[in-house]
């Protein structure tokens, strides 16, 4: 793409992506900045070549058919019919350094006689403590429900907002209820990357952003300068604070407010043969070292089996890492076939995070500059590429409907 873009987009996440192809679609050129090597931020398949190409989760696990906009993106790509069929599989908790069922943390009757209070309680404003623990009971918060959402968000849950954590979404009886592809849900950033009208450029490290005249000059560390009439950001709130800083100083100060969880995500994979635990879908951790784990056992290889462990950033050296998956595993470190550590961040979104969002809101509106992330509606993928979907027609109109279909209101638990 030789001439000028009329559009930049800093960070290739799905959310930077779907902004972009938005974007595109509606005629615009679109040069795309990542300051990784490769696009997809935590839609991140790990490959291991020693091991024939065999693939483990590192970030995203899965999709689902409640995720509409991202389907009407696939199907434009002509990628949906890609959608692969996860096997059902349990999780288990790990709580005292033993693996126990799932209703084994349950209180019965303390639910029965709290869930009650679940219908017609209002999320809006309350932390996901307040919320869940008066609708399900203290202590099944404390011994089942409140692990799962940490295992869900990666993060302590208390005082994330109740409305960010699980969203009702229209249901697709057309495609598969949860899927992954078969190369790994990175084949999904890569594909929309390669939208027509798009330009990605990779290790491309936005430093700073100024006001153009009608539009903005994006610099990068490497001194390069970009120049387009309009501006999205789809990056961490910590890198938005910073980047703009000139170009946005009240959208900054907003920004500024949003913390951020740092995550060592763990990848293992060992023979089916040195490994004492049956297939499953993962672990919920009560009490563990790790904050959550999930397997690759809904997709099954003739010997090989794989898991992501997910464990609070700068904790423990990777050593101690792989001992912590291995007892949760019964496998010995020394029998680990493969594993590699992959940094991802999420953000530590509190109660009151509404609010925040609407002033930004406030401080976007009638501009051309647009912000983007997994820190507005959620973290899910679809909250993403729905936030990149309002923005994009918060500045150039609504985009028409790709597909036609009954919905089937669901709400259902969707993680990273």
């Amino acid at each position: 793409m030789s001439q000028q873009p009329s559009h930049i987009v800093i960070g290739a996440g799905i959310s930077g992506l779907s902004a972009a192809h938005y974007a595109a679609r509606g005629g615009q050129t679109v040069h795309v900045l990542e300051a990784d090597a490769r696009p997809g931020g935590c839609m991140h398949t790990h490959s291991f070549p020693a091991l024939g190409g065999y693939w483990v989760e590192a970030g995203s696990h899965s999709c689902f058919n409640s995720y509409g906009n991202l389907l009407g993106i696939m199907e434009q790509l002509g990628i949906l019919e890609r959608a692969t069929a996860k096997a059902k599989q349990s999780y288990k908790l790990w709580r005292g350094g033993r693996r126990k069922s799932i209703v084994s943390a349950l209180h019965p009757f303390e639910l029965l006689r709290s869930l009650p209070k679940l219908f017609g309680a209002d999320k809006t404003g309350a932390s996901v403590r307040e919320y869940y623990g008066t609708g399900l009971g203290a202590k099944n918060y404390r011994d089942l429900f409140g692990p799962a959402f940490r295992s869900v968000i990666c993060q302590p849950p208390d005082d994330f907002p109740a409305e960010a954590l699980f969203r009702k979404k229209p249901r697709r009886k057309d495609v598969l209820r949860s899927f992954t592809m078969p190369e790994g849900l990175g084949e999904i950033p890569r594909a929309i990357a390669e939208t027509p009208g798009v330009q990605l450029t990779t290790n491309a490290i936005a430093t700073a952003i100024e006001r153009d005249a009608d539009g903005y000059a994006v610099t990068c560390a490497d001194g390069t300068r970009h120049r387009a009439d309009w501006l999205t950001l789809a990056v961490a709130p910590d890198v938005a604070a910073t980047l703009l800083t000139d170009a946005a100083a009240e959208a900054a100060a907003i920004v500024a407010g949003i913390g951020m969880a740092e995550i060592d995500s763990q990848l293992l994979v060992l023979d089916k043969a040195d490994l004492g635990v049956d297939a499953l879908a993962g672990f919920i951790s009560v009490d563990g070292e790790f904050l959550s784990a999930v397997s690759r056992d809904f997709l099954t290889h003739p010997q090989l089996r794989g898991f992501a462990f997910h464990f609070p950033g700068d904790r423990l050296d990777e050593q101690a890492r792989i001992a912590a998956a291995c007892r949760a595993l019964d496998a010995q470190p020394e029998r680990v076939r493969a594993a590699a550590c992959v940094r991802n961040r999420l953000p530590a979104l509190r109660k009151g995070h509404g609010d925040q969002v609407t002033a930004l809101d406030r401080a976007l509106a009638g501009g051309r500059l647009g912000l983007t992330g997994n820190w507005f509606l959620g973290v899910s993928i679809e909250d993403c590429v729905t936030r990149s979907r309002s923005e994009h027609e918060r500045r150039f109109g609504a985009l028409p409907e790709t597909t036609s279909y009954t919905p089937a209101t669901a709400a259902s638990p969707e993680p990273r």
